[in-house]
């Protein structure tokens, strides 16, 4: 039963007391500054002290029926206030309880001052009591005061804090002030201050979309904070985090609600105000900071890493919300259309560095690198203001796209890693540069990571697969491939899963993953390139030629001219090695057509050289060198395979092992961006051809065996089936007549049904018959 308390008087709790005739809260006799709302709210609570005051009762009594304000927000509003001015928090409180969805209670021992009886209980009568009445009084407030003390010890040592193994499923921001500006927008900001941190961790947006999917709902469907704290649940995550803006007179009103998902109970709130729309900006970053305390965030991490959200994106509420909407495509794979938005933040605020770095993203893959490069060098000019998580993001990209830079990546990934162990983005990303350096174990390491920070992330499934496949480890590919499609996300795992067939010599799958892609944009033309190599592999150039023209064609429907090009790229040097010199120079003017970026330069150059067409290859060599000065890739891997096939065809095979040498670090890495990787193991290949120029057989059958062994990097280039020919050449150098015979075997059954005029063929034959 609730304490009596009469609407005149003097109340008393704690160091407060509060006068019900004049309106008036004085702390220590001085007066508290407090709206009419909040103290009515006071009133209030204290008339129904220790009992549960509903929402609705609150609404009743202090919002009159014909008042038309958000009440929700209103409330919220004069609640945070009310305690801002008593010194409590929600968390652990010491005056004002919140029940959620219900109500408040208040739950300090209060007492009543009159002019007749000072330091009365709040219960006393007018009527003197009894002795005994006195005793019971005396009892029940001592054990009210017990019980009460207890409990707000039990409250504090209860208050939840977050740790550092805890994720938070951002929710969406309900916003009601008529003006669209806010949509999307004020999440946005949210998610770039709360990234900021390296104590709080988000639940990525595909592991949100994911989850959605599972629960029946669109990916896209509104995180309302009941799907937020089932998206919350079902991730194992620790809380849900929403937003609310209302427009409150002139004013805008921001709270955010951190909430239990297991409980549903609150964990923390925040309030900020804004005078107008152009501080909304500042009042989130403001809240922001607040909710990251109260969530368990240290001090010293949060004077560290809080850069001002204006500074960190743009003070442009316009050009921040083109650039949130340009996320919800990029993130679905829809490049085309995300691009529009990224542009349209950046011509709203061209100073934006992250939209810059977006459009950047963007555009790597639809496959236009000077784009893309001109995008990450705008956003690295730009990256000073931005918080230091995206600074480190702005500059990986920069130095993997912009300058080819492997080792500065690598430098700044490990920093980000240190920085922000719970960022999958520096982890996927060193996977990838680990395996463009021929550090493939270490690639496993942080693509294992990467899945851990990301188990609902679909390519995080695909590298790691891949890398499994680069380790020769199949059977751990081939099992992550299906713990991905138990999962529903093997979505991207089709030349994963061609790869593994064409390890397992299954040509059935290899065949239903083509049948798979086929019509599927941004994955036909991959397996069809694949299939090409395929065919190629075991001497069917025809096939090949064919294949690789419809891969091309796939590729440039969806706009992607630069792939397109490779195709062409790798189709010429494909012929080349084979001996079709005539072939291969059709197929070189055709990608020279299309061609923008190093990749294919390369595979033109090395064409040429080849076919001995040495003065255009030289050309392209140093055009590239003058090009790319930085580019890690082309400095260790293109540029000494080039100079070597140079020196060759110059009959200088010293020369060739001389230049080669710089290559040896890094000879069993991915060159080429993507999964698409034509050129892998060309400096071994290469070298093995130098040193037969330099009758060393024992050192050439060394290099074919190195490309044999790496079967689950060489899958099915055509340097994989040349490799035994050549194997078997080394042996004839040696003279070991017996593996040289059983190496030019397994190049001939290979190419048993190939086409019969591929001159690289009928020398092989010719060659094997003088074994006999």
């Amino acid at each position: 039963m609730a304490l009596e308390v009469q609407s005149t008087g003097i109340l008393r709790f704690g160091v407060f007391e509060v006068d019900l005739r004049s309106g008036e809260l004085r702390k220590q006799g001085v007066r508290v500054k407090l709206q009419d709302q909040p103290f009515q709210v006071l009133r209030l609570l204290l008339q129904r002290s220790g009992e549960l005051v509903t929402r609705e009762e609150l609404r009743s009594q202090v919002w009159p029926a014909d008042t038309f304000v958000d009440f929700d927000n209103s409330l919220n509003a004069a609640v945070n206030k009310l305690r801002e001015a008593l010194g409590d928090s929600a968390d652990s409180p010491r005056f004002i309880e919140t029940l959620p969805r219900r109500g408040y209670r208040f739950i300090a021992p209060i007492s009543r001052l009159d002019g007749a009886t000072r330091g009365s209980s709040i219960a006393a009568r007018t009527d003197e009591p009894s002795r005994n009445q006195k005793i019971v009084v005396t009892a029940a407030l001592v054990m009210l005061a017990v019980g009460t003390a207890g409990g707000l010890l039990w409250r504090v040592r209860q208050a939840r804090h977050l740790t550092e193994k805890d994720t938070i499923v951002l929710g969406d921001f309900a916003n009601s002030t008529g003006d669209a500006v806010f949509d999307g927008t004020l999440r946005e900001g949210l998610s770039v201050q709360l990234n900021q941190s390296p104590f709080l961790s988000l639940v990525s947006e595909e592991g949100i979309h994911q989850t959605l999917r599972m629960m029946g709902q669109r990916a896209d469907a509104q995180l309302t904070p009941e799907i937020a704290r089932e998206v919350c649940q079902r991730t194992s995550s620790a809380a849900a985090l929403d937003g609310s803006i209302a427009l409150i007179g002139a004013r805008y009103n921001l709270i955010l609600k951190a909430v239990d998902c297991a409980s549903g109970d609150l964990l923390a709130s925040t309030e900020a105000q804004a005078n107008d729309k152009s501080h909304v900006l500042d009042a989130l970053g403001k809240a922001v900071s607040e909710m990251r305390s109260k969530l368990g965030e240290s001090l010293s991490s949060l004077q560290k890493y809080n850069t001002p959200l204006e500074q960190a994106t743009t003070p442009s509420l316009e050009a921040l919300q083109a650039y949130s909407l340009g996320f919800k495509p990029l993130w679905a794979n829809d490049y085309a259309a995300a691009l529009p938005f990224f542009e349209r933040a950046t011509e709203l605020d061209p100073n934006f560095a992250m939209a810059y770095w977006a459009k950047s993203l963007a555009y790597s893959s639809p496959g236009e690198p000077g784009l893309e490069a001109e995008n990450g060098r705008k956003a690295f000019a730009l990256r000073a203001g931005v918080s230091e998580r995206e600074k480190l993001h702005i500059e990986v990209n920069y130095y993997l796209s912009t300058t080819g830079d492997l080792l500065k990546a690598r430098s700044s990934c490990e920093v980000g890693a240190r920085m922000f162990p719970r960022d999958w983005f520096f982890f996927d990303a060193l996977r990838q540069i680990s395996n463009a350096l021929g550090n493939h174990e270490a690639g496993l390491k942080a693509g294992l990571e990467l899945h851990r920070l990301a188990p609902f992330d679909s390519p995080s499934y695909r590298g790691e697969v891949y890398t499994y496949l680069l380790l020769n480890r199949v059977e751990e590919a081939a099992a992550a491939a299906e713990e991905a499609r138990t999962k529903g996300l093997d979505s991207n795992l089709t030349a994963m899963l061609y790869g593994i067939a064409f390890y397992r010599d299954n040509t059935a799958e290899m065949a239903r993953q083509v049948a798979h892609a086929s019509g599927v944009p941004g994955h036909e033309d991959l397996l069809l390139a694949l299939e090409a190599d395929t065919v190629a592999y075991f001497g069917h150039v025809g096939k090949a030629r064919e294949f690789s023209r419809r891969a091309a064609d796939s590729a440039e429907m969806t706009g992607q001219k630069e792939t397109a090009a490779g195709y062409y790229a790798a189709s010429a040097l494909r012929e080349a090695l084979f001996g079709n010199a005539a072939k291969a120079r059709q197929q070189v003017t055709v990608a020279e057509r299309r061609s923008t970026g190093i990749d294919t330069d390369y595979g033109i150059a090395l064409a040429l050289a080849y076919s001995d067409h040495s003065s255009r290859a030289q050309k392209l060599a140093n055009n590239l060198a003058k090009e790319f000065p930085e580019n890690t890739t082309l400095q260790f891997n293109y540029l000494p395979t080039l100079r070597a096939k140079l020196a060759l065809l110059s009959s200088n095979p010293q020369q060739a092992l001389d230049t080669l040498a710089v290559a040896g670090p890094y000879e069993l890495g991915l060159p080429a961006y993507g999964y698409y990787n034509w050129p892998n193991l060309y400096p071994v290949y290469v070298r093995g051809e130098a040193y037969l120029a330099a009758h060393r057989g024992k050192e050439a059958a060394a290099e074919f065996q190195k490309i044999l062994d790496h079967r689950g990097l060489v899958l099915n280039e055509p340097i994989g089936a040349l490799a035994h020919l050549q194997l078997g050449r080394a042996y004839v150098m040696q003279g070991d007549t017996a593996k040289s015979r059983a190496a030019y075997q397994d190049f001939l059954t290979l190419w048993k049904d190939a086409d019969p005029d591929i001159p690289i063929l009928q020398q092989a034959k010719a060659e094997y018959a003088k074994l006999k």
